[in-house]
């Protein structure tokens, strides 16, 4: 196996030579394999080691074990012991994605603080099967059944291309130890029940079906880039950036066949799952919206609008005229001039003395109603922002500068009539919205 795994790491990762790594180790067969050919290959690693205290003494063993490896070979050992089953009661996890999560979060503090350039896990090609059954059993698109990715930013799995049985015949002919993990035998998990009971029996439909599904996998992966290169294409001419969102057509969304399976393509990176609702707001009312954990999708007259979920600055501000205003949402300098002096939408010219001090910066609410400056009569906020044409993200950022409860002025938008500066004033209120 050894000459294999030189010629891989020579040919598909040479970028790994002379770089520092931390080379995640269990204790376990594959990883300690992986530590020992990557000792052989001349790699620079460095061991890190989670115990996630839930196997009791087996899992200290486990510490102590990979300490002493370390030990062996004169290679610094990271170590650090996680409660693990609070954190997944407290996050509402599965016990499994708890450690997960902790793992690589860990990693990722590691590369950071110590300056690693990529992680090395043990993850081989029967892993990959077992990956590719768990997806394919739950429902997946062709990114669930393309396998786990060789390098997938600083994460490397030098291991991919070979399976457990390489693996296992290489430690033993080397006199290799390693530590057993008896979760491993447990079948109340998925992964073991398709480890135990369905890989075998695929196995000895065809001596090389391991191989052949690792060749399968190529070929989904390369239709899933060819599928991902049109896919860009597609984003480029439909997402077009306004203000910080992403606007598309919806009749050119339309044009898209076959429809559910472009929708899934375009917006599965930005977390949205269910696709009926996603495609029902191509026919749905002006205002429709619908949410993924990170961003939310709008339906906005003939156009769909793409925002990701932030949280908005909210609150009434007071606005003082003998103070800087650093803290407040948006960047407001006040300033006595001699007359009205430019033009500009981030500029209102107000008569002082028809303030009330301290002026109140807010949001919108509805029912909220001011008098247009240079027209007679008042006028709803909601029509307003509906004849200038606001989607509602527009209108949730759209911020009112108010006097005694009214409106003075539409931030960057329109001035009150009724504070308008006259032949009358005698102090003239200049309001620049710093951008």
């Amino acid at each position: 196996m050894f000459p294999k795994f030189k010629e891989h790491i020579d040919k598909e990762m040479s970028f790994l030579k002379g770089k520092k790594l931390l080379l995640a180790c269990s204790g376990g067969l594959d990883s300690v394999v992986l530590m020992h050919l990557c000792e052989a290959t001349n790699l620079n690693i460095v061991l890190a080691h989670c115990n996630f205290k839930l196997r009791g003494g087996e899992s200290d063993g486990d510490e102590d074990f990979v300490r002493q490896l370390a030990f062996k070979f004169g290679i610094q050992v990271f170590v650090k012991q996680f409660e693990t089953e609070q954190y997944a009661e407290k996050q509402r996890l599965s016990v499994q994605m708890a450690a997960r999560k902790l793992r690589y979060q860990w990693f990722d503090e590691l590369l950071l603080a110590k300056g690693f350039d990529y992680v090395l896990t043990a993850h081989h090609a029967d892993d990959n099967l077992e990956t590719f059954l768990i997806n394919l059993s739950r429902g997946t698109g062709i990114d669930g059944l393309s396998g786990i990715p060789e390098v997938n930013g600083q994460v490397v799995r030098p291991l991919l291309p070979f399976s457990r049985s390489e693996i296992l015949e290489y430690a033993e002919s080397e006199g290799i130890a390693w530590r057993e993990d008896s979760s491993n035998a447990s079948s109340k998990y998925l992964r073991n029940k398709i480890r135990q009971q369905i890989v075998p029996l695929l196995k000895e439909l065809h001596p090389t079906f391991l191989q052949n599904f690792l060749n399968t996998q190529n070929y989904l992966q390369q239709t899933n880039d060819l599928a991902n290169n049109h896919l860009s294409e597609v984003k480029s001419k439909l997402f077009k950036s306004r203000g910080g969102n992403i606007k598309m057509a919806i009749s050119e969304l339309e044009q898209l066949q076959p429809l559910e399976s472009y929708l899934y393509g375009l917006f599965q990176e930005y977390g949205f799952t269910e696709w009926n609702d996603v495609a029902g707001l191509l026919t749905a009312e002006s205002g429709k919206q619908v949410f993924s954990k990170t961003h939310r999708l709008l339906k906005d007259r003939d156009c769909l609008i793409l925002s990701k979920i932030e949280s908005q600055p909210n609150g009434t501000y007071p606005v003082h005229w003998d103070k800087c205003h650093n803290e407040l949402p948006v960047q407001l300098k006040l300033e006595l001039v001699d007359a009205i002096d430019e033009q500009a939408k981030n500029v209102v010219f107000l008569d002082k003395e028809k303030l009330m001090f301290p002026l109140a910066l807010r949001n919108w609410e509805k029912g909220d109603y001011f008098y247009p400056f240079g027209m007679q009569g008042k006028k709803k906020l909601s029509k307003f922002f509906k004849d200038e044409k606001m989607d509602l993200f527009s209108k949730e950022k759209q911020w009112l500068l108010c006097s005694d409860n009214k409106i003075v002025w539409v931030v960057g938008k329109r001035a009150d009539e009724r504070f308008k500066v006259e032949d009358s004033t005698r102090q003239i209120l200049k309001i620049t919205q710093l951008i």
